[in-house]
Protein backbone atom coordinates (compact mmCIF):
# COMPACT_ATOMS: atom_id res chain seq x y z
CA UNK A 1 0.00 0.00 0.00
CA UNK A 2 2.76 2.42 0.90
CA UNK A 3 4.72 1.62 -2.26
CA UNK A 4 1.68 2.27 -4.41
CA UNK A 5 0.89 5.61 -2.79
CA UNK A 6 4.54 6.70 -2.93
CA UNK A 7 4.72 5.94 -6.68
CA UNK A 8 1.21 7.21 -7.46
CA UNK A 9 1.03 8.15 -11.14
CA UNK A 10 4.74 7.51 -11.77
CA UNK A 11 4.23 4.59 -14.24
CA UNK A 12 7.23 2.84 -12.67
CA UNK A 13 7.16 -0.64 -14.21
CA UNK A 14 9.58 -2.00 -11.60
CA UNK A 15 7.11 -1.29 -8.83
CA UNK A 16 4.29 -2.67 -10.99
CA UNK A 17 6.09 -5.99 -11.51
CA UNK A 18 6.78 -6.37 -7.80
CA UNK A 19 3.16 -5.65 -6.92
CA UNK A 20 2.01 -8.17 -9.53
CA UNK A 21 4.19 -10.86 -7.98
CA UNK A 22 2.70 -10.03 -4.60
CA UNK A 23 -0.79 -10.20 -6.06
CA UNK A 24 -0.25 -13.65 -7.55
CA UNK A 25 0.87 -15.13 -4.22
CA UNK A 26 -2.86 -15.65 -3.54
CA UNK A 27 -2.57 -14.05 -0.10
CA UNK A 28 -5.85 -12.37 0.76
CA UNK A 29 -4.67 -9.30 2.70
CA UNK A 30 -1.52 -8.67 0.66
CA UNK A 31 -3.46 -9.25 -2.54
CA UNK A 32 -6.03 -6.60 -1.66
CA UNK A 33 -3.32 -4.03 -0.96
CA UNK A 34 -1.44 -4.88 -4.15
CA UNK A 35 -4.63 -4.75 -6.19
CA UNK A 36 -5.46 -1.28 -4.86
CA UNK A 37 -2.12 0.05 -6.08
CA UNK A 38 -1.67 -1.68 -9.45
CA UNK A 39 -2.16 0.67 -12.40
CA UNK A 40 -1.35 -1.92 -15.06
CA UNK A 41 -3.14 -4.06 -17.60
CA UNK A 42 -6.90 -3.99 -17.09
CA UNK A 43 -7.65 -7.19 -18.97
CA UNK A 44 -5.07 -9.17 -17.01
CA UNK A 45 -6.54 -8.05 -13.72
CA UNK A 46 -10.08 -8.80 -14.86
CA UNK A 47 -9.08 -12.34 -15.78
CA UNK A 48 -7.40 -12.89 -12.44
CA UNK A 49 -10.47 -11.58 -10.59
CA UNK A 50 -12.48 -14.41 -12.20
CA UNK A 51 -9.92 -17.05 -11.20
CA UNK A 52 -9.37 -16.17 -7.54
CA UNK A 53 -11.85 -16.97 -4.79
CA UNK A 54 -10.66 -14.39 -2.24
CA UNK A 55 -13.12 -11.52 -1.86
CA UNK A 56 -10.36 -9.22 -0.60
CA UNK A 57 -8.32 -9.73 -3.77
CA UNK A 58 -11.37 -9.20 -5.96
CA UNK A 59 -12.18 -5.99 -4.09
CA UNK A 60 -8.58 -4.80 -4.47
CA UNK A 61 -8.72 -5.44 -8.22
CA UNK A 62 -12.07 -3.64 -8.47
CA UNK A 63 -10.63 -0.55 -6.76
CA UNK A 64 -7.53 -0.81 -8.95
CA UNK A 65 -9.70 -0.64 -12.07
CA UNK A 66 -11.48 2.36 -10.59
CA UNK A 67 -8.23 4.25 -9.90
CA UNK A 68 -6.87 3.44 -13.37
CA UNK A 69 -9.84 5.21 -14.96
CA UNK A 70 -9.43 8.46 -13.01
CA UNK A 71 -10.17 11.44 -15.27
CA UNK A 72 -10.76 9.29 -18.36
CA UNK A 73 -14.40 10.39 -18.81
CA UNK A 74 -15.73 8.92 -22.09
CA UNK A 75 -12.69 6.68 -22.54
CA UNK A 76 -13.72 4.73 -19.45
CA UNK A 77 -17.28 4.03 -20.60
CA UNK A 78 -16.45 0.64 -22.13
CA UNK A 79 -14.69 -0.59 -18.99
CA UNK A 80 -17.43 0.74 -16.73
CA UNK A 81 -20.20 -0.88 -18.77
CA UNK A 82 -18.40 -4.22 -18.71
CA UNK A 83 -17.94 -4.03 -14.95
CA UNK A 84 -21.56 -2.96 -14.39
CA UNK A 85 -22.79 -6.09 -16.18
CA UNK A 86 -20.68 -8.50 -14.14
CA UNK A 87 -22.41 -11.09 -11.97
CA UNK A 88 -20.00 -10.49 -9.08
CA UNK A 89 -21.34 -7.65 -6.86
CA UNK A 90 -17.79 -6.69 -5.86
CA UNK A 91 -16.93 -5.93 -9.50
CA UNK A 92 -20.13 -3.89 -9.83
CA UNK A 93 -19.09 -2.12 -6.63
CA UNK A 94 -15.81 -1.17 -8.30
CA UNK A 95 -17.72 -0.03 -11.39
CA UNK A 96 -19.46 2.68 -9.36
CA UNK A 97 -16.13 4.03 -8.11
CA UNK A 98 -14.67 3.76 -11.63
CA UNK A 99 -17.54 5.86 -12.98
CA UNK A 100 -17.25 8.38 -10.15
CA UNK A 101 -13.48 8.81 -10.57
CA UNK A 102 -13.67 8.89 -14.38
CA UNK A 103 -16.10 11.85 -14.24
CA UNK A 104 -14.74 13.35 -11.00
CA UNK A 105 -15.53 17.06 -10.87
CA UNK A 106 -17.18 17.16 -14.31
CA UNK A 107 -20.80 17.30 -13.11
CA UNK A 108 -21.76 14.97 -15.96
CA UNK A 109 -25.51 14.39 -16.11
CA UNK A 110 -24.91 10.99 -17.72
CA UNK A 111 -22.78 9.85 -14.78
CA UNK A 112 -25.27 11.23 -12.25
CA UNK A 113 -28.14 9.45 -14.00
CA UNK A 114 -26.31 6.08 -13.97
CA UNK A 115 -25.36 6.45 -10.31
CA UNK A 116 -28.90 7.33 -9.24
CA UNK A 117 -30.37 4.46 -11.27
CA UNK A 118 -27.98 1.99 -9.62
CA UNK A 119 -28.75 3.41 -6.16
CA UNK A 120 -32.39 2.33 -6.44
CA UNK A 121 -32.18 -0.74 -8.70
CA UNK A 122 -29.18 -2.89 -7.75
CA UNK A 123 -29.84 -5.89 -5.53
CA UNK A 124 -26.59 -5.56 -3.53
CA UNK A 125 -26.37 -3.09 -0.64
CA UNK A 126 -22.67 -2.36 -1.12
CA UNK A 127 -23.19 -1.45 -4.79
CA UNK A 128 -26.00 0.93 -3.84
CA UNK A 129 -23.82 2.49 -1.17
CA UNK A 130 -20.94 3.05 -3.62
CA UNK A 131 -23.24 4.62 -6.22
CA UNK A 132 -24.60 7.21 -3.76
CA UNK A 133 -21.12 8.13 -2.50
CA UNK A 134 -19.98 8.50 -6.12
CA UNK A 135 -22.31 11.50 -6.49
CA UNK A 136 -20.03 13.53 -4.21
CA UNK A 137 -17.04 12.88 -6.49
CA UNK A 138 -18.85 13.81 -9.70
CA UNK A 139 -20.42 16.98 -8.24
CA UNK A 140 -17.61 18.22 -6.00
CA UNK A 141 -17.29 21.47 -8.01
CA UNK A 142 -21.01 22.20 -7.51
CA UNK A 143 -21.46 20.92 -3.94
CA UNK A 144 -24.79 22.65 -3.35
CA UNK A 145 -26.44 20.14 -5.73
CA UNK A 146 -25.59 17.11 -3.60
CA UNK A 147 -27.94 17.83 -0.64
CA UNK A 148 -30.77 18.47 -3.07
CA UNK A 149 -30.21 15.18 -4.91
CA UNK A 150 -29.79 12.92 -1.87
CA UNK A 151 -32.57 14.52 0.19
CA UNK A 152 -34.98 11.70 -0.64
CA UNK A 153 -32.29 9.03 -0.36
CA UNK A 154 -31.78 10.02 3.29
CA UNK A 155 -35.30 8.70 3.91
CA UNK A 156 -34.63 5.38 2.17
CA UNK A 157 -35.63 2.12 3.85
CA UNK A 158 -32.14 0.76 3.12
CA UNK A 159 -29.67 1.67 5.90
CA UNK A 160 -26.69 1.38 3.52
CA UNK A 161 -28.23 4.05 1.29
CA UNK A 162 -28.81 6.31 4.28
CA UNK A 163 -25.20 5.83 5.40
CA UNK A 164 -23.92 6.65 1.91
CA UNK A 165 -26.14 9.73 1.70
CA UNK A 166 -24.65 11.06 4.96
CA UNK A 167 -21.13 10.53 3.64
CA UNK A 168 -21.95 12.14 0.28
CA UNK A 169 -23.34 15.28 1.93
CA UNK A 170 -20.34 15.49 4.26
CA UNK A 171 -17.77 15.12 1.45
CA UNK A 172 -19.50 17.66 -0.78
CA UNK A 173 -20.09 20.30 1.93
CA UNK A 174 -16.85 19.77 3.87
CA UNK A 175 -15.63 22.88 5.70
CA UNK A 176 -18.64 25.03 4.78
CA UNK A 177 -20.65 24.89 8.02
CA UNK A 178 -23.81 24.91 5.89
CA UNK A 179 -26.86 24.91 8.15
CA UNK A 180 -29.10 23.22 5.58
CA UNK A 181 -26.72 20.31 5.17
CA UNK A 182 -26.43 19.93 8.94
CA UNK A 183 -30.22 19.92 9.30
CA UNK A 184 -30.40 17.05 6.79
CA UNK A 185 -27.95 14.94 8.78
CA UNK A 186 -29.29 15.78 12.23
CA UNK A 187 -32.12 13.18 12.19
CA UNK A 188 -29.60 10.53 11.15
CA UNK A 189 -27.68 11.02 14.42
CA UNK A 190 -30.48 9.13 16.18
CA UNK A 191 -31.06 6.49 13.49
CA UNK A 192 -31.79 2.94 14.61
CA UNK A 193 -28.89 1.49 12.58
CA UNK A 194 -25.54 2.02 14.27
CA UNK A 195 -23.56 2.36 11.03
CA UNK A 196 -25.97 5.09 9.86
CA UNK A 197 -25.25 7.00 13.06
CA UNK A 198 -21.55 6.54 12.33
CA UNK A 199 -21.98 8.01 8.84
CA UNK A 200 -23.97 10.94 10.22
CA UNK A 201 -21.24 11.70 12.76
CA UNK A 202 -18.52 11.59 10.09
CA UNK A 203 -20.54 13.69 7.64
CA UNK A 204 -21.38 16.35 10.23
CA UNK A 205 -17.74 16.48 11.35
CA UNK A 206 -16.66 17.15 7.75
CA UNK A 207 -19.14 20.02 7.47
CA UNK A 208 -17.96 21.59 10.75
CA UNK A 209 -14.25 21.40 9.89
CA UNK A 210 -12.49 24.72 10.76
CA UNK A 211 -15.72 26.27 12.02
CA UNK A 212 -15.79 28.34 15.20
CA UNK A 213 -17.94 27.52 18.21
CA UNK A 214 -20.51 30.14 17.20
CA UNK A 215 -21.14 28.58 13.78
CA UNK A 216 -24.75 27.69 12.99
CA UNK A 217 -26.11 29.23 16.23
CA UNK A 218 -23.49 27.44 18.29
CA UNK A 219 -24.36 24.17 16.59
CA UNK A 220 -20.67 23.38 16.16
CA UNK A 221 -20.10 23.73 19.91
CA UNK A 222 -23.01 21.45 20.77
CA UNK A 223 -21.82 18.88 18.22
CA UNK A 224 -18.36 18.82 19.79
CA UNK A 225 -19.95 18.28 23.19
CA UNK A 226 -22.02 15.46 21.73
CA UNK A 227 -18.90 13.77 20.36
CA UNK A 228 -17.20 13.99 23.75
CA UNK A 229 -20.23 12.41 25.38
CA UNK A 230 -20.43 9.55 22.87
CA UNK A 231 -16.74 8.73 23.21
CA UNK A 232 -17.02 8.42 26.99
CA UNK A 233 -20.37 6.61 26.94
CA UNK A 234 -19.88 2.93 27.81
CA UNK A 235 -23.31 1.90 26.54
CA UNK A 236 -22.84 2.94 22.90
CA UNK A 237 -22.37 0.34 20.17
CA UNK A 238 -18.93 -0.24 18.71
CA UNK A 239 -19.66 1.34 15.32
CA UNK A 240 -21.23 4.45 16.84
CA UNK A 241 -18.35 4.96 19.26
CA UNK A 242 -15.88 4.36 16.43
CA UNK A 243 -17.65 7.01 14.36
CA UNK A 244 -17.48 9.47 17.26
CA UNK A 245 -13.74 8.86 17.69
CA UNK A 246 -13.06 9.29 13.97
CA UNK A 247 -15.27 12.39 13.84
CA UNK A 248 -13.37 13.93 16.76
CA UNK A 249 -10.12 13.60 14.85
CA UNK A 250 -11.66 14.62 11.54
CA UNK A 251 -13.19 17.87 12.78
CA UNK A 252 -9.78 18.96 14.14
CA UNK A 253 -7.67 17.52 11.30
CA UNK A 254 -4.25 19.08 10.85
CA UNK A 255 -4.48 21.02 14.08
CA UNK A 256 -7.62 22.75 12.71
CA UNK A 257 -5.50 24.14 9.88
CA UNK A 258 -6.60 21.72 7.14
CA UNK A 259 -9.78 21.17 5.19
CA UNK A 260 -11.10 18.29 3.11
CA UNK A 261 -10.94 19.25 -0.55
CA UNK A 262 -10.88 17.43 -3.88
CA UNK A 263 -9.91 20.52 -5.87
CA UNK A 264 -6.94 22.85 -6.06
CA UNK A 265 -6.94 26.63 -5.71
CA UNK A 266 -7.05 26.95 -9.48
CA UNK A 267 -10.18 24.81 -9.73
CA UNK A 268 -8.54 21.60 -10.96
CA UNK A 269 -9.34 18.20 -9.50
CA UNK A 270 -6.39 16.77 -7.57
CA UNK A 271 -5.66 13.15 -8.35
CA UNK A 272 -3.99 12.46 -5.01
CA UNK A 273 -6.97 13.85 -3.08
CA UNK A 274 -9.49 11.84 -5.08
CA UNK A 275 -7.45 8.63 -4.76
CA UNK A 276 -6.88 9.14 -1.04
CA UNK A 277 -10.55 9.81 -0.34
CA UNK A 278 -11.70 6.83 -2.44
CA UNK A 279 -9.33 4.52 -0.57
CA UNK A 280 -10.34 5.99 2.80
CA UNK A 281 -13.94 5.04 2.11
CA UNK A 282 -12.80 1.40 1.92
CA UNK A 283 -12.02 1.39 5.67
CA UNK A 284 -15.44 -0.21 5.88
CA UNK A 285 -13.63 -3.43 4.86
CA UNK A 286 -10.03 -2.79 5.98
CA UNK A 287 -9.20 -0.47 8.88
CA UNK A 288 -5.60 0.41 7.82
CA UNK A 289 -7.06 2.38 4.90
CA UNK A 290 -8.19 5.07 7.36
CA UNK A 291 -4.76 6.70 7.09
CA UNK A 292 -5.21 7.51 3.38
CA UNK A 293 -7.57 10.36 4.28
CA UNK A 294 -4.51 12.55 4.87
CA UNK A 295 -4.01 12.67 1.08
CA UNK A 296 -7.30 14.55 0.73
CA UNK A 297 -6.49 17.21 3.36
CA UNK A 298 -5.45 20.65 2.13
CA UNK A 299 -3.83 23.29 4.39
CA UNK A 300 -5.77 26.57 4.45
CA UNK A 301 -3.31 29.40 4.88
CA UNK A 302 -2.06 32.51 3.15
CA UNK A 303 1.67 33.18 2.88
CA UNK A 304 3.22 36.31 1.39
CA UNK A 305 6.69 35.88 -0.09
CA UNK A 306 9.09 38.30 -1.73
CA UNK A 307 11.51 37.65 -4.57
CA UNK A 308 13.94 35.86 -2.24
CA UNK A 309 11.21 33.50 -0.97
CA UNK A 310 11.23 35.09 2.47
CA UNK A 311 8.06 36.26 4.16
CA UNK A 312 7.96 39.88 5.42
CA UNK A 313 6.88 40.63 8.95
CA UNK A 314 5.08 43.85 8.09
CA UNK A 315 2.61 42.36 5.66
CA UNK A 316 -0.92 41.85 6.92
CA UNK A 317 -4.32 40.96 5.54
CA UNK A 318 -7.45 42.75 6.74
CA UNK A 319 -10.49 40.62 7.56
CA UNK A 320 -13.78 42.54 7.63
CA UNK A 321 -15.48 40.29 10.17
CA UNK A 322 -15.60 39.77 13.91
CA UNK A 323 -12.57 37.90 15.31
CA UNK A 324 -14.80 35.32 16.97
CA UNK A 325 -16.38 34.37 13.63
CA UNK A 326 -13.21 32.59 12.47
CA UNK A 327 -11.43 31.95 15.75
CA UNK A 328 -10.07 28.56 16.75
CA UNK A 329 -12.56 26.53 18.81
CA UNK A 330 -11.75 26.28 22.49
CA UNK A 331 -9.76 23.27 23.58
CA UNK A 332 -11.43 20.60 25.63
CA UNK A 333 -10.80 20.98 29.34
CA UNK A 334 -10.61 18.04 31.68
CA UNK A 335 -13.19 18.24 34.42
CA UNK A 336 -11.70 18.55 37.89
CA UNK A 337 -13.24 16.53 40.68
CA UNK A 338 -14.56 18.83 43.39
CA UNK A 339 -14.09 17.93 47.05
CA UNK A 340 -17.25 16.63 48.65
CA UNK A 341 -18.77 19.17 51.03
CA UNK A 342 -20.57 18.19 54.19
CA UNK A 343 -24.29 18.83 53.96
CA UNK A 344 -25.60 21.02 56.78
CA UNK A 345 -28.48 19.64 58.82
CA UNK A 346 -31.74 21.46 58.20
CA UNK A 347 -33.39 22.84 61.36
CA UNK A 348 -37.10 21.99 61.42
CA UNK A 349 -39.71 24.44 62.74
CA UNK A 350 -40.85 21.90 65.35
CA UNK A 351 -37.31 21.67 66.67
CA UNK A 352 -37.11 25.47 66.97
CA UNK A 353 -40.41 25.62 68.86
CA UNK A 354 -39.24 22.87 71.20
CA UNK A 355 -36.01 24.75 71.92
CA UNK A 356 -37.97 27.96 72.62
CA UNK A 357 -40.32 26.11 75.00
CA UNK A 358 -37.35 24.62 76.87
CA UNK A 359 -35.73 28.06 77.09
CA UNK A 360 -38.90 29.59 78.57
CA UNK A 361 -39.17 26.76 81.06
CA UNK A 362 -35.54 27.14 82.10
CA UNK A 363 -35.92 30.92 82.47
CA UNK A 364 -39.00 30.45 84.63
CA UNK A 365 -37.19 28.00 86.87
CA UNK A 366 -34.23 30.37 87.27
CA UNK A 367 -36.60 33.23 88.07
CA UNK A 368 -38.27 31.23 90.79
CA UNK A 369 -34.89 30.19 92.17
CA UNK A 370 -33.51 33.77 92.11
CA UNK A 371 -36.55 35.31 93.79
CA UNK A 372 -37.22 38.35 91.63
CA UNK A 373 -33.63 39.15 90.73
CA UNK A 374 -34.12 38.13 87.15
CA UNK A 375 -35.24 41.37 85.53
CA UNK A 376 -32.64 41.13 82.89
CA UNK A 377 -33.30 37.44 82.60
CA UNK A 378 -36.92 38.18 81.71
CA UNK A 379 -35.80 40.25 78.77
CA UNK A 380 -33.35 37.62 77.64
CA UNK A 381 -35.92 34.91 77.99
CA UNK A 382 -38.40 36.90 75.97
CA UNK A 383 -35.84 37.46 73.28
CA UNK A 384 -34.90 33.79 73.23
CA UNK A 385 -38.53 32.82 73.19
CA UNK A 386 -39.09 34.29 69.75
CA UNK A 387 -39.89 31.49 67.34
CA UNK A 388 -37.25 30.72 64.79
CA UNK A 389 -39.76 31.19 62.03
CA UNK A 390 -40.34 34.83 63.07
CA UNK A 391 -36.59 35.45 63.16
CA UNK A 392 -36.29 33.97 59.66
CA UNK A 393 -39.08 36.26 58.46
CA UNK A 394 -37.38 39.33 59.93
CA UNK A 395 -34.04 38.42 58.31
CA UNK A 396 -35.77 37.79 54.98
CA UNK A 397 -37.52 41.16 55.27
CA UNK A 398 -34.19 42.86 55.90
CA UNK A 399 -32.70 41.17 52.85
CA UNK A 400 -35.66 42.21 50.71
CA UNK A 401 -35.41 45.77 51.97
CA UNK A 402 -31.71 45.77 51.14
CA UNK A 403 -32.41 44.52 47.63
CA UNK A 404 -35.04 47.19 47.12
CA UNK A 405 -32.63 49.90 48.22
CA UNK A 406 -29.92 48.59 45.91
CA UNK A 407 -32.33 48.40 42.99
CA UNK A 408 -33.96 51.77 43.65
CA UNK A 409 -30.75 53.70 44.24
CA UNK A 410 -27.95 52.22 42.15
CA UNK A 411 -25.81 55.30 42.61
CA UNK A 412 -25.83 54.96 46.42
CA UNK A 413 -25.04 51.27 46.10
CA UNK A 414 -22.06 51.98 43.85
CA UNK A 415 -20.83 54.64 46.24
CA UNK A 416 -21.14 52.28 49.17
CA UNK A 417 -19.32 49.54 47.26
CA UNK A 418 -16.53 51.97 46.40
CA UNK A 419 -16.31 53.23 49.96
CA UNK A 420 -16.18 49.69 51.28
CA UNK A 421 -13.35 48.78 48.95
CA UNK A 422 -15.53 46.71 46.58
CA UNK A 423 -14.58 46.20 42.92
CA UNK A 424 -16.87 47.35 40.14
CA UNK A 425 -17.70 44.85 37.41
CA UNK A 426 -15.94 45.61 34.15
CA UNK A 427 -18.24 46.35 31.27
CA UNK A 428 -17.86 43.96 28.34
CA UNK A 429 -16.25 45.84 25.50
CA UNK A 430 -17.93 45.51 22.10
CA UNK A 431 -16.19 43.14 19.71
CA UNK A 432 -14.42 44.87 16.80
CA UNK A 433 -15.94 44.50 13.36
CA UNK A 434 -12.60 43.79 11.66
CA UNK A 435 -9.13 42.53 12.51
CA UNK A 436 -5.75 41.91 10.89
CA UNK A 437 -3.99 38.60 10.34
CA UNK A 438 -0.23 38.40 10.13
CA UNK A 439 2.06 36.67 7.69
CA UNK A 440 1.76 33.69 7.47
CA UNK A 441 -1.72 33.04 8.83
CA UNK A 442 -4.64 30.67 8.63
CA UNK A 443 -7.35 31.82 6.21
CA UNK A 444 -10.22 29.37 5.86
CA UNK A 445 -12.30 28.92 2.73
CA UNK A 446 -15.31 30.71 4.23
CA UNK A 447 -13.09 33.49 5.60
CA UNK A 448 -11.46 34.31 2.24
CA UNK A 449 -14.47 36.28 0.99
CA UNK A 450 -14.11 38.71 3.95
CA UNK A 451 -10.38 39.31 3.47
CA UNK A 452 -8.68 42.09 1.53
CA UNK A 453 -5.21 43.56 1.17
CA UNK A 454 -4.20 46.80 2.83
CA UNK A 455 -2.53 48.60 -0.06
CA UNK A 456 -1.25 51.35 2.22
CA UNK A 457 1.28 49.14 3.98
CA UNK A 458 4.91 48.81 3.07
CA UNK A 459 4.53 45.55 1.14
CA UNK A 460 1.83 44.98 -1.39
CA UNK A 461 1.02 41.99 -3.61
CA UNK A 462 1.92 41.95 -7.27
CA UNK A 463 -1.75 41.23 -8.03
CA UNK A 464 -3.79 43.37 -5.60
CA UNK A 465 -7.04 42.28 -7.26
CA UNK A 466 -6.47 38.60 -6.34
CA UNK A 467 -8.13 37.86 -2.98
CA UNK A 468 -6.23 35.75 -0.43
CA UNK A 469 -8.00 32.46 -1.00
CA UNK A 470 -8.18 29.88 1.74
CA UNK A 471 -5.60 27.57 0.22
CA UNK A 472 -1.86 27.07 0.60
CA UNK A 473 -0.29 29.50 -1.82
CA UNK A 474 2.26 32.32 -1.92
CA UNK A 475 1.98 35.94 -2.99
CA UNK A 476 4.82 37.67 -4.73
CA UNK A 477 5.24 40.99 -3.01
CA UNK A 478 6.62 44.29 -4.16
CA UNK A 479 8.33 46.40 -1.49
CA UNK A 480 7.78 50.13 -1.93
CA UNK A 481 9.23 53.15 -0.21
CA UNK A 482 8.28 56.61 -1.36
CA UNK A 483 6.74 55.27 -4.58
CA UNK A 484 9.81 53.32 -5.74
CA UNK A 485 10.99 49.77 -5.30
CA UNK A 486 13.41 49.02 -2.50
CA UNK A 487 16.10 46.40 -2.19
CA UNK A 488 15.18 42.75 -2.40
CA UNK A 489 14.59 41.02 0.88
CA UNK A 490 14.20 44.24 2.88
CA UNK A 491 12.15 43.88 6.04
CA UNK A 492 11.77 40.18 5.33
CA UNK A 493 12.06 37.18 7.54
CA UNK A 494 14.36 34.37 6.54
CA UNK A 495 13.04 30.91 5.87
CA UNK A 496 14.54 29.37 9.03
CA UNK A 497 13.34 30.87 12.27
CA UNK A 498 13.34 34.44 10.93
CA UNK A 499 17.14 34.84 11.08
CA UNK A 500 18.85 36.68 8.24
CA UNK A 501 21.48 34.70 6.33
CA UNK A 502 25.17 35.23 7.02
CA UNK A 503 26.69 38.27 5.32
CA UNK A 504 23.45 40.27 5.46
CA UNK A 505 23.34 43.61 7.25
CA UNK A 506 20.24 44.18 9.37
CA UNK A 507 18.95 47.77 9.04
CA UNK A 508 16.07 47.43 11.50
CA UNK A 509 14.70 44.85 13.91
CA UNK A 510 13.49 41.94 11.81
CA UNK A 511 14.70 43.52 8.57
CA UNK A 512 17.38 42.04 6.35
CA UNK A 513 19.08 43.47 3.33
CA UNK A 514 20.94 41.73 0.54
CA UNK A 515 24.77 42.11 0.75
CA UNK A 516 26.84 43.95 -1.85
CA UNK A 517 29.99 42.58 -3.36
CA UNK A 518 33.22 44.43 -4.15
CA UNK A 519 35.40 43.95 -7.21
CA UNK A 520 37.27 41.01 -5.69
CA UNK A 521 34.06 39.19 -4.81
CA UNK A 522 34.33 40.29 -1.19
CA UNK A 523 31.04 40.65 0.70
CA UNK A 524 30.64 43.93 2.56
CA UNK A 525 27.65 45.62 4.15
CA UNK A 526 25.79 48.83 3.30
Amino acid sequence: MGAGLAHLGSCDMGVVSELKELLYTDSAVAGEAAGDELDEVVAELRNYSRETHHEKIIRGIAMCLALVNFGQEDNADATVEEMRGDRDPIIRYGAMYALALAYCGTGSNKAVRILLHTAVSDVNDDVRMASVIGLAFVLHKTPERVPEIVRLLLESFNPHVRYASCMAVGIAMAGTGDSEAVSLLEPMLTDMADHVRQGALLGTAMIYMQQSDGCNRRGAKSFRDKLAGLVSDKHQTTLTKMGAILATGLIDAGGRNCSLSLGSRGGFTKMTSAAGLALWLQHWYWYPLMHTLSLALTPTCTIGLNGDFMYPKRFEVVCDARPSAFAYPRKLEEKKEEAKKRVETVALSATAKNKARLARKKAKEEEEAGGGAGGDMDVDAKDDAKPATEEGKEEEKKDVDGMEVDGAKPEEGDAAATAGGGKKKKKKEPEPTSFRVGNPARVTSSQASFCRYDLGQRYRPVRPDAPPLGRAHAHRLEARRGGRRTGRGEDARAGRGGRPPSGVRVDAPGASRAPRRGRGGRVWGG
